[in-house]
């Protein structure tokens, strides 16, 4: 806790021949991130033709199992099922070796792949001419005003017809250039519609070269006439019967596919999921350094899974592998990977501080005090018992039912369990209860207007308490910041920095806080400017010493920097108003239509409005403490100490939620 996990390097050298079991062992522990190793004498490694053809089967059964899904009957997506979702049953596989998954997928292929591109070709077949229909029923019905065979709209010899649409407003000036360009020998038909003018132009086929850039120059466009004979109002009913039958078969053949992908749908996702698994195994070999006869790879381990991996990598090998753990040097800092470890409590609260950045490895992981101080803030900010109640009962019942998943629900949902129980204490402690909503139904029931809940103060009637609260908690929590930070660079050996960038402001707050609590304690007040002297003198000097010249402007924008960061916390006091108001003026707005008593209309409005309104007054307050929350830490708080750069642990791991594989190995 409060420190990322020990990471060592690893160097292991063994012979090729165990590099595909070897790699399975490793990707499916999925605790060593893989490192490029430094070539010198000898060559980098490559997949070979299996994984290749991993990669391609992968491509190939992606693509199957979207037209399968998107064919899968639909089931499920109720409330129950987001908060309760059912875990996936996983399918074992004994892995023997990469050269046998391949066999096994293709004899799968070889078995659903064309009953799938079969029922593919025939669905695409009958859609595409769904479509041909279509467009030929919309084609007739521009047609339908011209009571004629439609095979003298498409004629063509000595005399060529043409069919097409222009916009009314250019319909004129066509005409009259068709028939200048071909001294009127041309015949025009027409028929107006909402826009656009429908017409036939009959012209001999010799002024062709005339007659098209005419057409062009006024955007006439063309039409196809359907090949067959007949008017296009008789056309029209003996296309919409064709369409009919067509959507008839694309329904039986949808349901055909639908039993099809009831079949093979999960054996798909589970050759799909074990090729893509493949992809990635080969996806580091380039990583990895190798000669005709062994096999070298570096990269990084957990301390604390160092043993484990080294018994599974000698069991694995057969004893014959060479593998060293040491400790990263001070040189090797930047290149550390970070594995965040904390207590199972403050786990799920990683996701925030991830969210703006790692710890470096010679930095303190801050988690576990954004795990309070995040919560409080949030509680502080929405501040309402009963919204406080409504949002832990549903973060409650999502982290039950994600739970097993470890998902960003579930961690999410945590976060909120955890603000939502201070949000009731804070709640409870300004009386807030759906914001004065006990207060009125009090002074209904005892008949005293001035009736209210217990309280220790009310954040609307006195806010100026609230204010002092909210930058006392400010300045705590930045004092901590500086506190840490001074720590952080002492241990690492920067003590000008922990003197001059984190103890000055240490000693300006220590300075304000007294000056605030014993203004009238004349010791107070003279330690209190002892204090703040030396740490504006401490401030100065840094100040000077890092930025030279500047030195004087920057003095002040930094003072007045801190004294902004400082003020900042007074959006604990805002939004805490802002709930508060914002309940108030809905409760208002009920008791105004409760008294329209008509066909019990007030009463009926005013509880759709009562609890319609808090409902979503809580939502968006939920939202705005939920981002200011992380404000306060991003900017203010983390702005103190932390730097957030540094580098994530990726470990090479499989991704499995439909598989689960056992690596078979033979014992020497």
């Amino acid at each position: 806790m409060f420190r990322p996990a020990s990471m060592l390097k690893v160097e292991l050298i063994t012979l090729e021949r165990y590099r595909d079991r070897l790699l399975t062992y490793l990707h499916e522990a999925g605790v060593l991130e893989i490192s490029e190793i430094d070539v010198g004498i000898v060559q980098r490694d490559a997949p070979n033709e299996f994984y290749r053809q991993a990669a391609s089967y992968a491509i190939t059964i992606s693509r199957m199992a979207e037209f399968l899904g998107a064919h899968l009957p639909k089931r499920g997506g109720s409330l129950k099922e987001f908060i309760f979702p059912p875990e996936p049953k996983k399918r074992k596989y004994s892995y023997r070796g990469i050269e046998a998954l391949i066999k096994d997928t293709e004899a799968f292929l070889n078995v659903v792949e064309p009953i799938v591109k079969a029922a593919e070709a025939r669905i695409n077949s009958i859609n595409s001419e769904i479509e041909r229909i279509k467009s030929s029923i919309e084609t007739l019905e521009l047609l339908a005003s011209f009571d004629l065979d439609s095979s003298y709209l498409r004629h063509s010899g000595i005399v060529t017809v043409l069919v097409g649409t222009v916009e009314r407003a250019k319909f004129p000036a066509l005409e009259e250039e068709l028939k200048r360009s071909t001294d009127g020998r041309v015949v025009i038909v027409s028929k107006s519609l909402k826009d656009s003018v429908v017409a036939a132009v009959v012209f001999l086929s010799r002024d062709y070269d005339k007659v098209n850039p005419v057409l062009a120059k006024h955007s006439f466009e063309r039409i196809e006439v359907p090949e067959e004979r007949g008017t296009p109002r008789e056309l029209l009913s003996s296309y919409a019967q064709q369409l009919a039958k067509k959507e008839e078969e694309l329904k039986r053949a949808r349901k055909e596919i639908e039993e099809i992908a009831e079949k093979y749908y999960e054996d798909v996702k589970f050759y799909l999921e074990l090729m893509e698994n493949e992809r990635n195994k080969a996806n580091v070999l380039g990583m990895l350094a190798r000669t005709d006869m062994t096999l070298a790879l570096t990269g990084w381990v957990p301390e604390e899974e160092a043993s484990k991996l080294e018994e599974g990598v000698k069991r694995i090998t057969e004893g014959k592998v060479y593998i060293s753990f040491k400790k990263p040097g001070e040189e090797e800092l930047d290149k550390i990977p970070i594995k965040l470890k904390n207590p199972g409590w403050a786990r799920p609260f990683e996701m925030l501080t991830q969210m703006y950045g790692l710890p470096k490895y010679n930095e303190i992981d801050p988690t576990p005090i954004l795990a309070f101080t995040y919560s409080f803030f949030f509680g502080f900010m929405l501040t309402d018992f009963l919204y406080g109640l409504i949002v832990g009962i549903i973060a409650a019942l999502l982290v039950k039912g994600h739970r097993k998943f470890n998902d960003g629900t579930y961690k999410f949902s945590y976060t909120l369990l955890w603000s939502s129980f201070f949000t009731v204490v804070l709640g409870a402690l300004f009386g807030s209860f759906f914001g004065n909503a006990l207060d009125i139904v009090g002074a209904a029931l005892t008949g005293n207007p001035n009736f209210q809940m217990w309280r220790i103060t009310d954040p609307l009637t006195d806010p100026m308490f609230v204010l002092i609260i909210a930058l006392a908690v400010g300045l705590a929590h930045l004092f901590l910041g500086y506190t840490i930070g001074f720590v952080v660079k002492w241990k690492n050996g920067d003590r000008k920095g922990a003197l001059l960038d984190q103890l000055s402001w240490i000693l300006i707050i220590l300075a304000i806080a007294l000056f605030a609590t014993g203004k009238n304690v004349p010791a107070f007040v003279s330690s209190a400017k002892v204090l703040f002297g030396a740490g504006l003198t401490l401030f100065a000097i840094g100040t000077i010493i890092n930025n030279g010249g500047l030195a004087a402007l920057l003095i002040i924008s930094n003072f007045f920097g801190f004294v902004g960061s400082w003020l900042s916390y007074a959006r604990l006091m805002a939004l805490a108003l802002a709930t508060g108001g914002i309940a108030m003026v809905i409760n208002v707005l009920v008791q105004m239509i409760w008294g329209v008593k008509f066909l019990y209309i007030g009463p009926i409005i005013g509880v759709i409005l009562f609890f319609g309104g808090h409902i979503f007054s809580a939502a968006i307050n939920v939202l705005g403490a939920f981002v200011h929350s992380l404000r306060l830490h991003y900017v203010e708080f983390f702005g103190t100490f932390y730097s957030g750069d540094g580098k994530p642990f990726e470990p090479f791991k499989s991704r499995r939620e439909v598989s689960e594989v056992t690596l078979k190995v033979e014992n020497a």
